[in-house]
């Protein structure tokens, strides 16, 4: 899904979203906290956490991407049920079935002059 979908900005709607909705229910989620803007990918996952659902405006409509674990769960937030923006590394580490909370990840830092 990384590969299809590009460099758009990616959000996540942290907790539960029923997995039955479909594009004008995902989007009636969406525009009631936020405007849809083109680039912009919006991430649902489910009880389950073995399937996720995208929505992105393209300008012209909506398109509605879908992906689901053969053997495992997304590791997903289920803190609250707010969007939540995250960064590229945070979608990778999702896709592959990691938190995007790593405590042990490699945090860029600033580059120091050398004496």
């Amino acid at each position: 899904m990384t590969d299809v979908l590009g460099n758009l900005r990616q959000f996540i709607r942290c907790g539960y979203t029923d997995m039955r909705k479909q594009i004008d229910g995902l989007a009636a989620i969406v525009q009631s906290q936020v405007e849809m803007q083109e680039g912009v990918l919006f991430l649902f996952c489910g009880r389950r956490a073995d399937r996720i659902k995208g929505l992105f405006w393209d300008g012209t409509g909506y398109v509605l991407v879908y992906k689901r674990l053969s053997n495992s769960r997304f590791q997903w937030p289920r803190n609250a049920e707010d969007l939540k923006r995250i960064t590229s590394q945070e979608y990778r580490w999702l896709m592959e079935g990691l938190s995007i909370y790593q405590t042990k990840a490699i945090r860029p830092t600033e580059q120091r002059p050398m004496l």
